[in-house]
């Protein structure tokens, strides 16, 4: 049995939005923790211009993003602002006004302070009524349940002044949801729907099992939750599920994880989408990749020039990124791959090279020294140029001017003996004979560190006659990081393909977000995108979406055809690829929110007919 499909057909129409209250609920409001995140920050401006003044977003008051993201806002006649108000008088910290991204969605924000002097009574509660048994010294399982408290005391308020409107309350992920049951329970006057984007229990089992869905129908929850020591986040996460009006999740993927580990199949499957016009460019498309892949160009000429150089016209940049998940994420499988396709290259004795970058997040004491070394003496290196450009041409200018002679001058004789000095020194101290590091940064468990295990035993270390390099970087990137200048979205730009073959992805939003920028990308067919994408993109592989077969498949099969995928990219021309990176910008559309809030909207249709 499937989780049924959305019926793309079925939409609210004016009349039943103008007649409910929509309340979306997620610990990642204002809270950049993972991928929910970017579900609701992409997802805000299509559903703030349908809904109005009827949608408001909860989420937990973080006080370093209010400042800058958050604009207070009072309106006595809005009965969000109503809840708060009293919310107010009851003595909690409530805070309300719009989230300044795009769409500038209403949100109440919660200090979950307010209500921890009542945590053991909370507690006691979840314990008593639903026999979820919480521990004491957890800090984030007793801030996840007291920002709960606080989200079923405002629903509870806005139910009792909502008038004729109905309330829908949408929970997104268990970490918002902790007091639903206690809604059901006391029969609030709301509907409910609960999305899980990925079980608690399915993430952790994935980790340790190498067979993981083959076995999936035989794990014993409860056993398997105690092992893993996660078991008041999985009691909360099927109470929730089972207690929500609407049950539903991201993709058919992880439906069959819910109907084993939560005991309760999906009514609607949400697809994750995105809003394309953050990232829609027409034809400044290939300029924007030009600047920045040259930027990339930048850092690759101080990271490996310094010890030897290779063509970057014959230079292909690739990534991956995401949370540090070494098996689910496929970073086990990307390494795997990229060693097979350096030992084919080598031996074709070819002059392509591929720069694979691993964007993720470690714990690092700093960055690596001889990296920032290497790097301010390239820009040591940029300054002496600069300066010889300048008195030449200077001098260049006069000599031309002064004289009847259209002969070239002897350039040399134009420089002064301090800039020849000092680029002749600038230069002798940037390079080096060392290999250049596979990773820019001091990790705080580096013998430890799956990747730079496998670097070091399978000798991908960034030999000159390597045809694959790697740079792993342990931290995202930002304007502000030194070693790149740029931002996340333009580094990614700048790239020729991004590597997304996860072994466990409820859906993946970085191949997703590839696409929007006009990147190909490699996924597979167990990551929810890549499932989705099989089933619903004509021409798939025309349209630069790479899908790798892992379910039922080996390690050691998936790895090759990954290599084969990634070799075939490799024979491209440039002509190709700039076809190609245009088609992918274009089938992008079809992800847009605009296509894909109409399953959303048939959860909600589906939760207000329901008695």
């Amino acid at each position: 049995m499937t989780a049924k499909k959305s019926d793309s057909s079925t939409r609210m129409n004016k009349k039943e939005i103008n007649d409910t209250l929509l309340v979306e609920i997620a610990w990642e409001v204002m809270n950049q923790v993972g991928g929910i995140y970017t579900v609701i920050r992409s997802k805000a401006p299509t559903v703030s211009k349908r809904w109005g003044k009827n949608y408001c977003l909860l989420g937990p008051y973080v006080h370093q993003n209010v400042s800058a993201e958050f604009d207070p806002i009072e309106n006595s006649a809005d009965p969000f602002y109503q809840v708060v108000e009293k919310m107010r008088g009851m003595g909690y910290d409530v805070h309300y006004g719009h989230w300044l991204v795009t769409g500038r969605p209403r949100t109440v924000l919660f200090n979950i302070g307010s209500v921890m002097n009542r945590l053991g009574d909370i507690k006691y509660s979840l314990w008593d009524h639903h026999g979820i048994s919480t521990p004491e010294h957890d800090e984030l399982l007793n801030n996840v349940i007291a920002f709960g408290e606080m989200v079923r005391i405002f629903l509870v308020e806005l139910a009792a002044v909502s008038g004729d409107k109905k309330v829908i309350s949408h929970f997104h992920e268990w970490m918002a949801a902790s007091c639903l049951p206690e809604l059901r329970r006391d029969q609030i006057d709301i509907k409910t729907i609960f999305t899980t984007h990925a079980t608690l229990l399915g993430r952790y089992l994935a980790m340790n099992d190498n067979a993981f869905y083959e076995h999936l129908p035989f794990h014993d929850w409860q056993k398997e939750a105690k092992h893993f020591n996660i078991e008041p986040g999985v009691y909360i996460e099927r109470a929730a599920a089972h207690g929500s009006h609407v049950f539903t999740t991201v993709s058919e993927v992880t439906a069959k994880e819910c109907r084993y580990l939560l005991g309760r199949e999906p009514d609607v499957i949400l697809p994750n989408g995105i809003n394309n016009e953050r990232f829609e460019v027409l034809h400044e498309m290939q300029n924007l990749h030009l600047e920045y892949k040259n930027k990339i160009h930048q850092f690759t000429i101080g990271h490996f020039f310094q010890t030897y150089t290779f063509d970057l016209d014959k230079t292909l940049y690739f990534f991956t990124s995401g949370r540090y998940e070494y098996k689910n994420k496929g970073f086990d499988l990307t390494l795997e791959a990229l060693a097979r396709l350096n030992h084919r290259l080598k031996q074709e004795n070819s002059d392509l090279t591929v720069v694979m970058f691993f964007i993720t997040k470690k714990p690092y004491h700093s960055i690596n020294p001889s990296v920032l070394q290497s790097r301010a003496a390239m820009e040591e290196l940029k300054t002496a140029i600069n300066g010889i450009k300048k008195q030449v041409a200077e001098k260049l200018f006069f000599e031309a001017a002064s004289s009847d002679d259209s002969k070239l001058p002897n350039l040399n004789q134009f420089v002064e003996d301090y800039w020849k000095l000092r680029y002749r020194r600038t230069l002798q101290s940037w390079r080096t004979s060392n290999l250049p590091s596979v990773i820019t940064h001091n990790l705080m468990d580096d013998g430890k560190d799956e990747i730079l295990n496998f670097l070091r035993t399978s000798d991908l270390v960034n030999k000159k006659d390597d045809r694959v390099k790697i740079v792993y970087h342990p931290d995202f990137i930002n304007y502000t990081n030194p070693l790149f200048g740029m931002e996340y979205d333009q580094f990614v730009r700048g790239c020729h393909l991004g590597v997304f073959p996860s072994y466990y992805e409820p859906w993946g939003y970085t191949p997703l977000e590839c696409i929007a920028r006009g990147v190909p990308t490699v996924t597979s067919d167990q990551a929810g995108f890549g499932d989705y994408a099989l089933q619903n993109v004509k021409d798939i592989n025309k349209s630069g979406i790479y899908v790798v077969k892992r379910h039922n498949r080996s390690f050691d099969d998936a790895a090759n055809q990954l290599m084969i995928k990634l070799y075939r990219f490799l024979q491209l021309t440039r002509r190709n690829r700039i076809d190609q990176r245009n088609r992918v910008e274009t089938s992008s559309v079809q992800f847009d929110w605009k296509y894909l809030t109409k399953p959303y909207e048939e959860a909600y249709k589906k939760a207000i007919s329901m008695p």
